[in-house]
């Protein structure tokens, strides 16, 4: 699965309003200086090829916005391939201007219904789901990550299953510095289905920076997920979640009141060490406490379980940016719970479905900040800023669809 070839013909170039823009499409040289500032600017968003320099190429009409032109150029390189540029207002496909859909999507983060969406701004239901759909063809990477040197180092991935037609499938997620960089679907949690799911991840890293390897995954103590991500990076370093080994210590003892409270606060004394000699004493006390204070012995045995694991736990003090835990994650999965549950899974197809959880990412990464977080840091405006240390313009999703020319296909 991936992005429709056609869209990577497709050159997002920010412009200040519609007026502006048409004074442009009026006046070549004025356009041309205006697509040579971007360029100069943001070479991102264009092709590789576009330092060659390039000439008009004609204009594309559209029934579905009578008047409206879009300006096509070739490119002078090798290929002298042709691309067409559509001004940052305006939506893919000339579906609507940002300023007429903005707001209706963006409540789709919060699990709005699209015959809600009808009812408040109008169209129809159709029209809100494939306006919602047409941002997830995508690349979930590419669009996010502006920079091949701001690909993360460090990852986090885990697996959660959700409902298609009925049938259980199961959503491969890999998330980085508060974005969801990828989002699969997959009919099982095997090794090469999940290989296949977040393979993908992995071809648009590449797609980057062909060279890409990250240094550490975090993920929990499922064999198969470990053993995809070995098969799709052989140097990376697998760290364990922490959090689940204290997961499944809570399940056995959280009944017994005079037990949990102190198993609890031993085992997260032992993650709080700051070094790996503080963490390997702290694992033997824990282990000689168990062994002669905890009279259950399911209690006693997942103790024990996790201090038998030590030796995987110590790796990610080699690796300062390492995720210790899936709370990085696990928050952004809570998002995508409530999404599933409110509109009660997928009823489609396995491909509409796939498309669906991107745009459910794409919609999180660039979803701007809420008063009380930006009061607290003026500089923060979205996952998207934070990861890249900049935003293209102030209007979320004019943002989106600014990062996301070429469908995110950088060069």
């Amino acid at each position: 699965m991936g992005s429709s070839k056609r869209g990577y013909k497709s050159i997002c170039v920010p412009f200040a309003s519609e007026a502006e823009y048409q004074q442009c499409l009026a006046d070549d040289e004025r356009f041309r200086g205006h697509l040579q500032l971007a360029l100069a600017l943001h070479p991102e968003l264009f092709p590789a090829g576009m330092g060659a320099g390039f000439k008009f190429h004609g204009f594309v009409r559209s029934k579905k916005r009578p008047g409206f032109k879009l300006r096509r150029i070739r490119l002078k390189d090798e290929n002298q391939s042709a691309y067409q540029i559509r001004p940052s207002f305006m939506l893919p496909y000339l579906m609507g201007t940002v300023a007429e859909v903005e707001k209706a999507l963006y409540l789709l983060k919060w699990e709005v219904p699209f015959g809600a969406l009808t009812y408040v701004f109008g169209r129809n239901d159709m029209f809100w789901y494939r306006a919602y759909l047409a941002l997830g063809r995508n690349s979930l990477v590419g669009t996010t990550v502006k920079d091949a040197a701001q690909l993360p180092a460090h990852l986090v991935a885990d697996e959660k299953h959700t409902w298609l037609s009925g049938q259980k499938v199961y959503v491969a997620s890999t998330a980085a510095q508060g974005c969801i960089l990828g989002a699969s679907l997959t009919a099982s949690a095997g090794t090469p289905d999940l290989t296949r799911a977040y393979g993908e991840f992995q071809a648009e890293a590449q797609q980057l920076n062909p060279t890409y390897e990250p240094v550490t995954v975090n993920t929990d103590g499922w064999t198969a997920t470990q053993q995809a991500w070995k098969s799709l990076f052989p140097k990376i370093v697998i760290i364990w979640c922490f959090l689940h080994a204290w997961l499944k210590i809570r399940d056995r003892c959280q009944t017994i009141k005079a037990l949990y409270g102190t198993v609890k606060e031993k085992v997260w004394h032992v993650y709080q060490a700051q070094t790996v000699s503080q963490f390997s004493q702290r694992i033997r006390r824990l282990r000689e406490w168990t062994m002669g204070h905890v009279p259950v012995a399911l209690v006693q045995k997942s103790l024990l379980k996790l201090c038998s694991k030590a030796p995987a736990f110590k790796l990610a003090y080699a690796y300062p940016g390492a995720y210790r835990t899936s709370n990085a994650l696990d928050r952004l999965m809570n998002y995508q719970d409530r999404v599933l549950y409110g509109m009660q899974y997928f009823h489609g197809s396995h491909q509409s479905a796939w498309l669906y959880l991107r745009s459910m990412a794409l919609i999180w990464n660039f979803h701007p900040y809420g008063k009380r977080t930006r009061s607290q840091n003026p500089d923060r405006h979205s996952p998207f800023k934070d990861l890249n240390g900049f935003c293209y313009v102030e209007n979320w999703l004019e943002n989106l669809l600014i990062a996301a020319s070429m469908a995110g296909h950088h060069g």
